[in-house]
């Protein structure tokens, strides 16, 4: 019961308007992560970036199981197999960015897309996490079960091959 594992890899791309360079986003996240993306609005209307509450303005992509395994190592390797102790928070998960996704290796180059940006955000969790997610009688999990900051920093260090900077 004190095994962690990957539960999800979320792959995020921000493009902070709606419209053609949108779709070209999705287009771009479908083919590296071989999954359908799903769009997110704007909660709050921002003035200055001419942006209007419920305004799709970026794309996301949850990969479970050995494709989050897999695609997680290819975006390590676009890193140079490296994070920063701050990219890990005290509940056992850890982000990090690519700048750009032809970074990531066995992606090619389309000059009709372009090129995005995109955020990699790695779950971890032990066996019995349900019980916080469950429908009925959901329920919290014990202070002794959770995953600390050190913990996910050993099991990505010993499982990904991964060097940790101190930042």
């Amino acid at each position: 019961m004190r095994t962690i594992k990957l539960a999800k890899v979320t792959v995020h791309i921000n493009v902070g308007k709606s419209g053609d360079e949108l779709e070209r986003a999705r287009k771009v996240l479908g083919e590296i992560t071989g999954q359908k993306t799903c769009t997110k609005q704007a909660k709050q209307t921002v003035k200055e970036w001419n942006i209007t509450e419920g305004e799709p303005i970026a794309c996301l992509v949850t990969l479970r199981g050995e494709k989050a395994t897999a695609f997680l190592k290819r975006g390590l390797e676009a890193v140079s197999n490296s994070l920063k102790r701050s990219s890990f928070d005290e509940n056992g998960n850890f982000a990090f960015g690519i700048k750009e996704h032809i970074e990531i290796p066995g992606t090619k180059y389309v000059p009709e897309l372009g090129i995005f940006g995109m955020d990699v955000i790695g779950t971890l969790e032990r066996p019995g996490y349900r019980i916080k997610r469950r429908r009925i009688r959901p329920s919290a999990i014990g202070k002794s079960h959770r995953i600390t900051k050190d913990d996910a920093v050993k099991f990505v260090t010993k499982k990904f091959a991964v060097q940790i900077k101190e930042a």
